[in-house]
């Protein structure tokens, strides 16, 4: 242990069967207690947590006045994260969770009394930045700020918390503190870049991991080809599933991560059709859009190790502790090679682990499969951001103005292009204390840090009352539409109503060989002008009364048949906007003429339109899970629709 370290706090590590620490974790430690700010970028597993934890900890059970701000990316590393604190019974220290599932009545209790506060940009953003006011005592004994999973910091969404970040420096000097900055990453090949223009301010890189590591298996699995002229593959999803059932079945812990929602509880449907009623009880989905209890459920009894197999979005891989894992599949290349060590470093932790990548017909994914060593010697990737972009500093320095005035003095914390930008900005006003907000709302709100939108559906059996889900509303006219099939926790169910106004979903249990996918339609318009024509010089006009002729298709979706392969091609049920306004001169009542097109079935109604056919004509093997496949496109129609 760290020579003066606080005696409680080394006892309570002693009880926790921590005895000594890393090269790494030494560094880290060191680092901090020089005051500098530090970014440590080391394996899966290689005890990043202990090294931010430690001083942090320590500062806090010498003096309890100290306050601590932990950041997570998502709501289940903040849980997992607490659990583990609360589990190491250091004293005085009072570790609280403050999120969205935060009630109410418990936030003004954790302001008053929690030392170690573990939340995420988001509420940092809208929920203590704008009401720093109430926030007065922790800002004030703000000494440490943790950010965990710091490579996700990437992009438009990095470039908000970067800008998160600088506002909560600020806000802090203005409370007369001066927070160092703890950041621990997955590897990436620009760590200290990252960590700089997260913070805006240089940072110690700790990047040698001394850690133990296992020994891994890798596999790079190409599903077997169905028609070798066409290059037809077997569905990856259908493979994710025979291999996820077999290793379940002979006791191999196992996560299969997914790209998608809907394609982690279809493997998990498929895989649990392939097991033993026993096995199947013990495997489970994983993804957004559960309600907190039915996560933190799951997490439970993962960690308990009650799970043999779970499907999983990326939600679950950073760095939660979902226990001692032998096996992890990704399904289709995840995008980044980071990502894809991620995912493949939750097995194997404390002995030998699988690895698994199975190709889609994507063409990165099958040149890896021709080339693994292409993909096993890849780089990892850089992290970039910028949080300076014009379209992402004026919101931010819109919300800094309302929570205090600007002025040159905020250079060192938001930089100099704030200052330009808030000159430049209509909003504000110039007063003798600085640049302030004119307006009568508090404009944080109206920045989504994740560029989505963060109002949700409610999902809920129509036959029971219970509350199954939340769908955010950009997924939901794609997921809960009227007639859509709706997987939760493996079960089906098929959507009776949608209610926009006050967003719920009713949806009723149901038992069916198929599901639905959206197939966005493309409206095509023309302007057709008449008139005179006047040129002159290199601009030519036309002007004159003119006929918008709106030629739109019927909103569709395709509902894939999973026993033959076949297209079912239902309408929505609102009217398909086919018709043709032809507008005279002003003053002329429009006259409106209908297109044909495919007749739309009255409200509640949704029927087949079209046809429903096999979309091979050659002879099928027997259609189970291990050769779920569509070709690209309907043979009578032409549609293209996606793979299974």
């Amino acid at each position: 242990m760290p020579d003066g370290l606080e005696p409680s706090l080394a006892s309570s590590l002693v009880a926790n069967g921590i005895s000594g620490l890393f090269a790494h974790q030494a560094e880290a430690w060191e680092a901090a207690h020089r005051g500098e700010n530090v970014v440590v970028t080391t394996g899966t597993a290689s005890g990043k947590s202990l090294a931010f934890n430690l001083p942090v900890l320590d500062a806090i059970a010498r003096e309890p006045k100290t306050r601590a701000l932990y950041l997570y990316p998502t709501k289940a590393l903040a849980q997992d994260q607490a659990r583990a604190l609360t589990e190491l019974r250091v004293k005085g220290v009072r570790p609280a969770i403050y999120d969205g599932d935060t009630p109410p009545e418990r936030r003004w209790q954790i302001r008053k009394w929690s030392n170690l506060i573990l939340t995420n940009p988001d509420m940092l953003h809208v929920g203590v930045l704008p009401h720093h006011d109430r926030w007065g005592d922790v800002l004030h004994n703000l000494r440490y700020v943790v950010v965990d999973e710091a490579h996700v910091y990437r992009g438009v969404f990095g470039s908000h918390v970067a800008n998160v970040l600088r506002r909560l420096r600020r806000l802090a000097r203005i409370y007369d503190a001066d927070p160092q900055f703890l950041l621990a990453s997955a590897t990436i090949a620009n760590a200290g870049e990252l960590a700089g223009a997260l913070i805006g301010e240089p940072a110690t890189v700790v990047e040698h991991d001394t850690s133990p590591r296992a020994e891994r298996e890798v596999v790079i699995w190409n599903p077997p080809l169905l028609d070798p002229e066409l290059g037809q593959r077997a569905s990856p999803l259908g493979e994710a599933a025979r291999l996820l059932s077999q290793l379940a079945s002979q006791g191999f812990r196992t996560i299969c991560f997914t790209k998608s929602r809907k394609a982690a509880e279809l493997v998990h449907r498929f895989a649990s059709q392939r097991v033993e009623i026993a096995t199947a009880a013990r495997l489970a989905p994983y993804r957004a859009g559960y309600t907190p209890e039915q996560r933190r459920e799951i997490e439970r009894r993962l960690v308990k190790g009650d799970l043999l197999g779970v499907t999983a979005t990326d939600a679950l891989e950073l760095g939660i502790d979902i226990g001692l894992l032998d096996c992890a599949i990704s399904v289709g290349f995840p995008g980044t090679v980071a990502s894809l060590r991620q995912q493949w470093g939750r097995a194997g932790r404390r002995g030998r682990g699988l690895a698994v990548l199975i190709a889609s017909e994507d063409a990165l994914d099958q040149f890896f499969a021709r080339e693994p060593d292409a993909l096993l010697s890849r780089r990892v990737e850089a992290a970039i951001l910028d949080h300076a972009n014009p379209r992402i500093l004026d919101p931010h320095v819109l919300a800094a103005a309302f929570e205090a005035p600007l002025d040159q003095s905020d250079e060192g914390t938001l930089g100099p292009e704030a200052l330009e930008r808030a000159a430049a900005l209509p909003e504000l006003e110039e007063t003798p204390a600085g640049y302030v907000w004119r307006g009568r709302d508090y404009p944080a709100a109206r920045i989504s840090l994740r560029s989505g939108d963060t109002d949700s559906f409610t999902v809920v059996d129509a036959t029971s009352g219970a509350l199954l889900g939340l769908v955010e509303r950009d997924r939901a006219y794609s997921t809960v539409h009227e007639g859509a099939v709706y997987l939760h926790l493996g079960e089906q169910y098929v959507v009776e109503a949608l209610d926009l106004e006050t967003r719920v979903a009713l949806v009723a249990p149901a038992s069916v060989d198929w599901y639905t996918q959206v197939k966005p339609a493309r409206p095509r318009a023309r302007l057709r002008a008449g008139g005179r024509l006047r040129t002159g010089g290199r601009v030519r006009t036309q002007s004159g009364p003119g006929r918008l002729d709106d030629r739109r298709r019927a909103d569709a979706h395709a509902g894939d048949d999973l026993r033959d392969g076949g297209c079912l091609v239902l309408s929505r049920t609102t009217p398909p906007g086919g018709a043709r306004a032809d507008a005279g001169p002003p003053g002329d009542a429009p006259r409106s003429r209908a297109r044909p097109y495919r007749a739309a079935p009255a409200p509640g109604d949704v029927r087949p339109l079209g046809h429903r056919r096999a979309l091979d004509q050659r002879p099928l093997p027997d259609r189970s899970t291990d050769d779920l496949r569509l070709r690209r496109s309907c043979g009578r129609c032409g549609d293209h629709l996606p793979w299974v």
